[in-house]
């Protein structure tokens, strides 16, 4: 048997390409920003995590560049050897201190923390508790840990805690779940799982990818929104969303955090991040937390869509996240909606399984707190001409 024989039988991308509702690596010719150029014309973005604006925010780009010329445009190691600088222990410092944690520990990337943290924190002998629509490096980590992964049904606390009565005593809990679901925008019910937490003596782990610079008060996180950050004995993350470059990180304990450093193969083994990216961060931060009206306007732009939409009768899932899924059920179909949309000037994502269940595909839209309003009205005037064509407004 050929080891190539799955690539050679796999036609699903050639057969969408074949169709002409191929929607993936559309190519940016600008800065990521509310409107950008893409492939020769003019899109309304409405399909990036660039929540806060700040990857294109003079400020930021100046900080990277000023860092470059500086400390050199890569670290040519792991942090354990060569490649920590004083800006991995700046940012570490001031991250811990904006999402109320003792400590901080920075990798690579966000999938590499969550592949870093839950398989050097959960082993053998340990269970995971993991929502069912929790992020692919959660489930990556979980398999990499060799802990037993067992699966709750999505926001079903109740299952949740079935599942948590069935846990041998002599064996540790990790209860792992996404802040906001990145696909549809729902957030996770802390309070609930603060309290199966500590009924039953588990650590729990949040994924705040999508709730840095969104949620709470200052954008510190599922913690602040719900008053529980002490409660979260893991806060993983981030940069590559409203921190504006890529990174990731884990907010907890100085003694989780000194054993994730000592212990974490992906974190041992792997080059740390770039001057440059960590300069970014540091002022994407301190912009976010000199400007924490930010937060509330980003809130508003959602909100100002959510209305738009109503008013359209496009059929959304509702809720209070700057991600708006617009169903389609239909993989053609979205696919088709998503074509259209690009020809008119509006991109978005097309989300389908395994992303989504089967007959649950959507439009993933996503919005950033520098979009106006009438670049939000625009989009939704060019939503509701492809939803009339398509035969997809909501008649109810």
């Amino acid at each position: 048997m050929d080891l190539f024989q799955k690539c050679k039988d796999y036609t699903l991308a050639k057969e969408v390409k074949s169709k002409g509702i191929y929607p993936y690596f559309h190519v940016l010719e600008s800065k990521q920003d509310t409107v950008v150029n893409m492939e020769g014309g003019r899109k309304i973005m409405i399909g990036s995590n660039n929540y806060q604006g700040l990857t294109s925010d003079p400020r930021v780009i100046e900080a990277a560049i000023n860092a470059t010329k500086e400390f050199g445009t890569g670290c040519s190691g792991s942090r354990f050897l060569n490649g920590t600088t004083s800006l991995h222990i700046k940012l570490e410092k001031e991250l811990a201190e904006f999402i109320g944690k003792e400590d901080c520990v920075t990798m690579s990337t966000g999938f590499q923390t969550n592949l870093g943290v839950i398989s050097c924190i959960a082993g053998r002998n340990d269970y995971i508790l993991c929502d069912k629509e929790n992020h692919a490096s959660i489930y990556d980590a979980c398999k990499l840990s060799y802990a037993k992964m067992v699966r709750f049904e999505h926001l079903d606390y109740a299952d949740l805690e079935k599942k948590l009565q069935q846990v041998p005593e002599t064996s540790g809990i990790l209860i792992v779940t996404d802040g906001i679901f990145s696909m549809s925008g729902e957030i996770c019910d802390l309070p609930k799982l603060v309290e199966l937490k500590n009924k039953y003596g588990a650590r729990l782990l949040v994924d705040d990818a999508h709730c840095i610079g969104v949620l709470g008060k200052t954008g510190a996180g599922t913690g602040e929104y719900f008053g529980l950050t002490d409660e979260i004995d893991l806060i993983t993350g981030t940069f590559s969303k409203s921190l504006a470059t890529i990174g990731g990180y884990c907010a907890c304990s100085h003694e989780v955090a000194e054993f994730i450093r000592h212990n974490s193969r992906p974190f041992i083994f792997s080059a740390s991040i770039t001057p440059a990216s960590l300069a970014g961060t540091l002022e994407a931060l301190k912009i976010i937390k000199e400007e924490p009206e930010r937060v509330k306007k980003l809130s508003d732009i959602a909100d100002f869509m959510r209305d738009c939409l109503r008013k359209r009768h496009i059929k959304f899932k509702d809720g209070i996240a700057p991600i708006i899924a617009i169903y389609t059920y239909d993989q053609d179909i979205t696919l088709l909606v998503c074509k259209r949309l690009f020809e008119e000037g509006v991109y978005a994502n097309p989300v389908l399984p395994p992303a989504t269940p089967q007959g649950q595909c959507l439009i993933r839209t996503a919005y950033t707190s520098t979009h106006t309003k009438e670049v939000i009205e625009e989009a939704a005037d060019i939503i509701e001409k492809v939803f009339k064509e398509l035969d997809l407004i909501d008649k109810e």
